[in-house]
């Protein structure tokens, strides 16, 4: 072989090393590129995930704490209501109540009716029990039972024969009338010149009064429904 030939193929094959060489750096410094890359494209994503887990964890935690004054706000409306309910109950009758009060106790006169006198007024009639009833509403008595019967805003006190009806219920002699409020106040509203019990102490009909630290009143067990009447809507309806 020439000489000549063999320099070319010496120039040759250190060309194609020095080629060689190159690419193999090239390659490894791409290899060692792609996974910094990666690494830090991760940990942007990662940075950028627990940021929004930040802001959706403030976030549950405002809603958690609107919901609560909202919770919390119904429990008042609903208490206020109960509370409310349970007043109305209570002025309507259909609870059991207790309190302070006064105890009048009623029985026809022992005396005999005298030649020409009417011997109806010797005897306890319908209108002395509502009377009295009367009388002990407007001296601020709280709750009234007549021989047991809760007297209410529909309560009748009638004549029924021998007998009174008191929310369609026959009672008779004695009559107990029982009312919760301030005993010394109700007794001397009833005790006034020229009341209620004056006129039937004139007659003979036996009354006795006594004031009591602590009575218990059963509730209205009637009926309590409207036929005819309803409520007046928002709009004034008044058909």
């Amino acid at each position: 072989m020439k000489r000549s030939n063999q320099i070319w193929i010496t120039i040759i094959c250190v060309m194609l090393g020095v080629v060689l060489t190159a690419q193999l750096r090239t390659q490894a410094g791409i290899s060692q590129e792609i996974p910094t890359k990666r690494i830090e494209e991760m940990a942007s994503l990662l940075k950028q995930a627990e940021t929004e887990r930040d802001s959706l964890r403030s976030e549950v935690h405002k809603l958690q704490a609107q919901l609560n004054e909202v919770m919390n706000q119904e429990k008042s409306v609903t208490a206020r209501i109960q509370e409310e309910l349970e007043q109305a109950r209570s002025a309507a009758g259909f609870t059991d109540m207790t309190g302070p009060g006064l105890i009048i106790t009623l029985k026809d006169s022992t005396r005999v009716a005298q030649p020409g006198q009417d011997p109806n007024l010797f005897l306890i009639h319908d209108e002395d029990l509502l009377k009295l009833v009367n009388e002990l509403k407007a001296a601020g008595a709280e709750a009234i039972t007549v021989n047991d019967q809760r007297v209410v805003a529909l309560t009748e006190i009638r004549c029924a024969g021998p007998t009174i009806s008191v929310n369609n219920t026959r009672i008779g002699p004695p009559y107990v009338i029982q009312a919760i409020g301030d005993p010394g106040g109700l007794e001397s509203a009833l005790k006034m010149r020229g009341g209620i019990i004056e006129t039937m102490q004139f007659w003979g009909i036996q009354v006795q009064m006594e004031k009591k630290d602590s009575l218990v009143l059963p509730a209205y067990v009637g009926s309590h429904t409207f036929k005819f009447a309803r409520p007046v809507d928002k709009e004034g309806d008044k058909q």
